[in-house]
């Protein structure tokens, strides 16, 4: 056979097998976010932290910040409620899985290579996520007593980082990072250096990073 169509051949089974991998991991994690409020909860505190920020008279300012903490408290609660759901979740049965691969590119049988390599390229999403409710809940609890405007962009961080983990899940992280771009103005590598110091050293040793 001829090279290039060999070639030709292993991509074309690659982009087939990646693009079914890539659904079933959309519905199963729909399947489970489905029941929650989560992203419209995300979405109104974002709103709301950015108007607070533009804000010049500082009581306005401060109503803004005050107003949002039922928000912030339901947010908190769903998703720790999310990552006990997920957390109990069974391994699927339709081909699907929970691990996130930190490969930087899909390819045939990468799965059976990964658990062959006793998972060292790959890491559990019911894990992320737990570690993701534990630094939301941390930062609306505010234990670090943050200044209302520290604490708010800690916590967009915090929920910054946790689409992400679940952008890379459903795509990779090259399209989990390029989206954070351009949807929300900074880089992958900035979240990080902004969420909690526990938030970061509990995601980074996940990743094997520390």
């Amino acid at each position: 056979m001829d090279l290039m169509l060999l070639v030709v051949l292993i991509l074309g089974v690659s982009y087939v097998l990646r693009a079914k991998a890539q659904k079933q991991r959309i519905a199963l994690l729909a399947q489970y976010l489905r029941n929650y409020d989560i992203e419209k909860l995300m979405e109104r505190l974002v709103s709301s932290y950015m108007r607070a920020l533009d804000e010049k008279d500082s009581n306005r300012q401060q109503q803004i910040w005050e107003l949002q903490a039922s928000v912030e408290n339901s947010l908190a609660s769903q998703f720790s409620s999310f990552a006990d759901t997920l957390a109990k979740a069974p391994e699927p049965a339709n081909g699907a899985t929970f691990k996130i691969s930190t490969q930087s590119f899909y390819f045939p049988f990468s799965q059976l290579i990964d658990k062959l390599q006793g998972g060292s390229r790959s890491f559990e999403l019911r894990t992320a996520i737990r570690l993701h409710a534990d630094g939301i809940a941390r930062v609306v609890a505010n234990t670090a007593g943050r200044s209302p405007k520290d604490r708010a962009f800690t916590l967009l961080a915090e929920m910054y980082l946790m689409q992400h983990t679940c952008h890379w899940y459903c795509k990779s992280k090259a399209v989990a990072s390029a989206r954070m771009q351009l949807r929300n103005q900074t880089t992958y590598e900035q979240v990080i250096q902004s969420v909690s110091p526990e938030t970061r050293n509990a995601y980074l040793a996940l990743l094997g990073e520390r």
